[in-house]
């Protein structure tokens, strides 16, 4: 196999721009497979539309969600919520051909493979705290304090599960049997919204903010787990960086403002990533 493995994230459509380069989105051959590491959209059947014309075009789609596909957004007539929302974006995926974290992982058989693909639905559980808190309670009125507060405190609901750390302790415990029960001879590229250890983010602008971007539950999962690849998004900050000898990749395009000016008006949003030049950033 000859074909390139693609990866991108946070492309949400709703604004026109981020359309526009979303459907400009093609492969360079016919075997070329796409990772798509969540925040298609916040509207169901705009997300579900651009997963449809992802996999008409690419090899294999392998979708993990991001917080904005969980959000029951006011503005949008699909109004299930949590797991069930998340449920029925798996199912309309599969009816697509896509993959996503509930079904068998995909084996990449071709350059740098063979490589086992797990896409990973884990969410957060703000232990990722904010500086100088101690517990979830003043990491979150310290955000409050500050202004700086992610829209899922309103639009992210955890049902049926009590809390948003409850759902990501449940997500983790069954990925992790999951991918305990992999061949130990393969690697792996590991596909999340969410970025599995902390560091990555300390490059943010408002610190705060981290306590919605993971759980220290997966720190050393890019580790025990045989990571080749590491594959993210949610933060906006393209990069690539190393963490204890795996490799990195957030593979977001972002908001119009933040990659404008990045990228002038026409970004090239996909990643090769399994062909990244040396000197990682």
């Amino acid at each position: 196999m000859s074909g390139t493995l693609f990866a991108v994230s946070d492309l949400h459509v709703s604004y026109p721009e981020n359309r526009q380069v979303t459907d400009a989105l093609r492969p360079e051959s016919d075997e070329d497979w796409l990772l798509v590491a969540g925040d298609v959209g916040e509207i169901f059947d705009e997300v579900v539309e651009v997963l449809r014309m992802l996999s008409r075009r690419f090899a294999k789609v392998i979708w993990a969600p991001g917080n904005h596909e969980l959000w029951t957004h006011p503005q949008d007539p699909v109004r299930l919520r949590g797991d069930d929302r998340y449920r029925a974006l798996v199912e309309a995926s599969r009816e697509l051909g896509v993959l996503t974290p509930e079904d068998d992982y995909a084996v990449w058989p071709g350059e740098g493979g063979p490589l086992l693909i797990a896409p990973l639905f884990l969410l957060y559980d703000y232990s990722f705290r904010a500086p100088g808190t101690r517990n979830k309670s003043e990491s979150l009125q310290y955000a409050y304090d500050t202004g700086v507060v992610c829209s899922d405190e309103v639009l992210l609901h955890p049902d049926p599960y009590p809390s948003r750390e409850a759902w990501c302790r449940a997500r983790v415990a069954e990925t992790e049997r999951r991918l305990g029960a992999v061949d130990p001879a393969l690697h792996t590229v590991l596909v999340s919204h969410w970025p599995l250890i902390r560091r990555p983010t300390e490059v943010l602008r408002y610190p705060e903010f981290a306590q919605w971007c993971g759980t220290e539950l997966t720190a050393d999962w890019h580790v025990r787990f045989r990571a080749e690849l590491a594959v993210y998004g949610h933060l906006h900050i393209p990069r690539s960086t190393v963490h204890d000898g795996v490799r990195f990749e957030e593979v977001s395009l972002g908001y119009p403002r933040e990659w404008r000016p990045r990228r002038g008006d026409t970004p090239r949003a996909l990643r090769a990533v399994l062909d990244v030049p040396a000197g990682v950033r």
